[in-house]
């Protein structure tokens, strides 16, 4: 048994005095060793935590006691040590930010698509019937995604409503959305239903699960995930790559975000690259008076995302 555990989960469940709620599962979590990223609002909890497998048990089993969370299904990998540097539980108006809120507020537990397993979704998505849509953001796309899906082109999730007219010419199909772990899915989908899509269904667990039931077959690249590990292996059936470097163009998964702090684009870039453009992804970048020094990992904060 590997020493060390990363845990993925979220749940749609009221959590009233939000903010209490966060400063008590802070110190919780802290006490038990965990360290992670967590969102908390009143509409629910999103969480990555990383922990020894004593620690992240013990957790599991503390959220699971509180009725309100009796839901929750942890994707739960192995890992060698931790993949976060601190722990942080933040209040935020919602666990995973669409800004469609008010009274135009979508709640899954009231209306969401049809959840497919990994098994169900492997036989539906290549019917003819069926369009697989992608609902993550480009850098994550980019580095890898699964085989013929359509991709929106967003930047932040939050765009996805300016979006959503890409897809009108599917409507008459059955919509088949995924993401990293199913909480994007859990409103995009309910989004689409708003505006008229009839067949909407989502990848349960997302892709980090159908990697862990199916091999990750069809699944191309490698995919991105919001902790230290930036990226994992997918396919064990038929793997490829398909990320370029953003400069040159050869092939590359190496994920970095561009050292001129006004850019800070995050993107793959060869080591190569890198290193002739100290960390910049761009001459202009490389020149930049405010440029951060290049530590060859590339790796640099960017803003709300604490794991780097």
């Amino acid at each position: 048994m590997t020493a060390f555990k990363v845990l993925l989960y979220y749940c749609y469940t009221t959590i009233e005095e939000a903010e209490v709620f966060a400063l008590e599962h802070l110190d919780y979590c802290k006490a038990i060793g965990l360290k992670g990223r967590i969102i908390v609002a009143q509409e629910g909890i999103n969480g990555t935590v990383s922990g020894t497998t004593e620690a992240c048990e013990t957790y599991m089993q503390f959220l699971k006691s509180d009725k309100r969370f009796a839901a929750i299904e942890f994707k739960i990998d192995d890992i060698n040590e931790h993949v976060f540097h601190k722990m942080h539980v933040r209040v935020k108006p919602e666990i995973v930010h669409l800004g469609v809120r008010g009274e135009n507020a979508l709640d899954p537990n009231k209306r969401t698509g049809k959840h497919l397993s990994p098994q169900e979704f492997l036989s539906m998505k290549d019917r003819n019937d069926v369009v697989v849509v992608d609902m993550r953001s480009n850098y994550e796309y980019e580095l890898g995604k699964f085989k013929n899906a359509i991709t929106l082109g967003l930047e932040n999730f939050r765009d996805l409503p300016d979006h959503l007219h890409q897809l009108e010419p599917y409507k008459g199909k059955k919509i088949l959305t995924y993401c990293t772990g199913g909480i994007k899915c859990e409103k995009a989908s309910a989004l689409l239903l708003e505006h008229g899509f009839e067949e909407v269904y989502q990848l349960h667990g997302g892709v980090v699960k159908y990697a862990q039931e199916t091999g990750g077959v069809d699944f191309e690249g490698e995919l991105y995930v919001f902790d230290g590990r930036i990226k994992v292996g997918v396919n064990k059936v038929n793997p490829t790559i398909i990320s370029n470097c953003y400069v040159c163009g050869v092939v590359s998964t190496r994920m970095v975000n561009c050292a001129n702090p006004d850019c800070n684009i995050h993107t793959t870039l060869c080591e190569k690259c890198g290193i002739e453009y100290d960390g910049g992804c761009s001459v202009e970048c490389k020149e930049h008076p405010r440029k951060r020094p290049y530590n060859e990992k590339g790796y640099y904060p960017k803003p709300a995302i604490d794991y780097l």
